[in-house]
Order: structure tokens, then C-alpha cells, then sequence
């Protein structure tokens, strides 16, 4: 019987596996250069060559990315209009809204050892330090692993507010 429970446990977490948004997501912005590329944007760079000279990325590198951030809806290109021949590449809605989850793994890859920054991110009006990105329940408190669950989303669907 144990066998069985197994089985199905499996089979359910393959077939919510396959509708995951997560591995579309990761496959558009999960690789180093576009990540790179994204908090340029996020940080107001705007030109190729902003691009190029801030990060040190090849230019071939940096062109085929820029077209797969376009293709994907992150960032669209438009034309500069102070100078025709040049290019101005701006996020997008969906490109902005990667903000929480590039200073999420930001602050992951300060706490786990992978570099400190000399500049932290802060709220423009009261210049104070943004708070840690966590996982937050509906009624604000903080949420580590062993408190959360997967539920359908049929079975949410009624939960939710009209703010969420």
C-alpha cells in the first residue's frame, strides 16, 4: 500500500510539474548573460553599448540576448528618439515585474557568501533600505519551508481577497 501512496504522490507531483511556470521562466531568463542584462535594465541602462561596456559581454552575446529578451516580452526596442540610428531597449510590465526576484536572489547570494554589495537598494522617498524579499503569509507573518503546502488551485481560488 505504501508502494502505492508513493506512486500516486509521484504522479501528482509529475503532473503539476509539467504545467510549472517555473522551468518557461528559468528558460528565458535563467542563464547568466540575461540575468546580467535584466539588472542593467532594472539599474536604467538603455543603449547596447550601455550594455556592453557595463557588463563586458561580447557583442554577438549580447545582441542575441537582447533579441531573446525582446522575443520574450521582457524588454521591447524602440527607436532613440534624440538619435535615429540608435536603438533604446526598456522594460516592459513583465520585465519590471522580475524586480522582486533579481533582489531576491541578490540578497540569497549576499547571505550564502556570494559577495557583499558597497550600495544596497533603498526607498527613493525615506532613502532607507528596502526590506528582505521572504514569503509572506496573508497576514503578514514571515514563512519558512515547513510552513507551506501546495493546495489546488481550484480549492484557493475562493481565498483569495480582491487586494491579492
Amino acid at each position: 500500500m505504501a508502494t502505492d501512496s508513493l506512486t500516486a504522490h509521484l504522479d501528482e507531483f509529475r503532473e503539476a510539474a509539467l504545467s510549472c511556470a517555473l522551468p518557461g521562466a528559468v528558460e528565458l531568463i535563467g542563464e547568466k548573460w540575461a540575468f546580467l542584462i535584466l539588472r542593467g535594465a532594472l539599474n536604467g541602462l538603455r543603449h547596447f553599448e550601455e550594455f556592453q561596456g557595463g557588463l563586458g559581454i561580447a557583442r554577438n552575446i549580447l545582441s542575441d540576448r537582447l533579441s531573446k529578451l525582446v522575443a520574450g516580452g521582457i524588454l521591447e526596442r524602440a527607436a532613440d528618439p534624440e538619435d535615429g540610428r540608435r536603438v533604446i531597449y526598456s522594460l516592459t510590465p513583465k520585465g519590471e515585474g522580475l524586480l522582486p526576484v533579481v533582489l531576491a536572489l541578490r540578497q540569497w547570494g549576499e547571505r550564502w557568501g556570494y559577495g557583499k554589495m558597497k550600495v544596497v537598494l533603498a526607498d527613493r522617498r525615506d532613502r532607507r533600505p528596502v526590506r528582505k524579499i521572504c514569503v509572506v503569509a496573508h497576514d503578514g507573518r514571515e514563512l519558512g519551508l515547513d510552513d507551506l503546502t501546495w493546495i489546488k488551485s481550484d480549492e484557493a481560488a475562493g481565498l483569495f481577497t480582491a487586494a491579492e
